[in-house]
């Protein structure tokens, strides 16, 4: 029918062109959205919305160029199934969190103490959230968007997944007080998303996995990826060693966390997700 967005072709290199000029796109344009916001924001709020930013731009402009489409094709268009899988991935990375920190505070692992350098505001909080969510949004389009979902098409799902997670671990690599085990957990979390992607059709599965995981770590007064958030006034000392903690990294650089990436994968596997057609995979055999 005229006027809707074509099909996405099938010759290899040209997908795997595709695939190149995506990522020349995403990291002009985080370079120069970088420059922009650094002088104005702080370092956090600068990196999350520079990389929405690189990320929307990337995947919108391909798109349009290459299949004809709008952004809402890579999996963001918005309908009853995609509100109960940004709930059913909320829930599923709280409830991680919620492992990750709550047991340890039931057995007398960690307990919280004042934090007498953080003023907390409501108006802080709420930024936060928001900030967050635009963080999910950002990094889930550049490597769970246009150019992950090209690469499926080219390689198939799981040759995709490998170097996509590789570079999802990689671009946490210069984060502050990073460890290996916090690397390999980020790679993990690569895996899962891509796989919650290809599980529902649509990014708000792996979205609200993404940001249910990220907003519940600051509020339980620990580190996000080595980023020290203090939002509510009180932080979470832990009475075990660095291996089971993450140390300074936070959580994610734990024990904890991999092993409750384990519950996750079978949370994935079991949620009743809504599956959607996903357009850059249509009539690919991939769907």
């Amino acid at each position: 029918m005229a006027g809707e967005p074509s099909p996405p072709r099938r010759s290899k290199l040209g997908l795997l062109l595709r695939v190149g000029i995506f990522a020349f796109l995403a990291v002009a344009a985080l370079f120069l959205s970088s420059a922009l916001m650094a002088p104005v924001a702080g370092y956090v709020a600068a990196s999350v919305l520079s990389t929405f930013a690189a990320a929307a731009f990337a995947n919108a402009v391909a798109l349009r160029i290459y299949e004809r489409g709008r952004l809402a094709d890579i999996g963001l268009g918005w309908n009853s199934a995609s509100s109960r899988n940004l709930a059913l991935g909320m829930s599923g990375g709280l409830g991680a969190a919620l492992l990750v920190l709550g047991l340890p505070l039931l057995f007398g692992l960690a307990e919280f103490r004042r934090d007498p350098a953080v003023e907390p505001t409501w108006g802080g909080m709420f930024f936060l959230t928001v900030l967050l969510l635009f963080g999910a949004i950002g990094e889930e389009m550049l490597f769970r968007g246009y150019g992950f979902q090209v690469f499926v098409v080219t390689t198939g799902r799981y040759a995709a997944i490998l170097p996509t997670s590789v570079l999802f671990a990689a671009a946490h690599s210069s984060n502050e007080n990073v460890v290996p085990l916090g690397l390999l957990n980020t790679f993990l979390w690569g895996v899962l998303l891509c796989l919650a992607f290809l599980r529902s059709g649509d990014l708000w599965l792996p979205i609200g996995l993404h940001y249910g995981w990220n907003v519940a770590l600051p509020f339980f007064g620990v580190n996000l990826s080595g980023f020290r958030m203090g939002v509510t006034g009180y932080a979470l000392e832990w009475k075990t060693g660095a291996l089971w903690s993450g140390g300074d990294y936070g959580p994610e650089g734990g024990l904890l966390t991999t092993l409750v990436l384990v519950v996750l994968f079978y949370f994935l596997a079991k949620a009743p997700v809504e599956r959607q057609e996903a357009f850059l995979l249509r009539g690919s055999g991939e769907e």
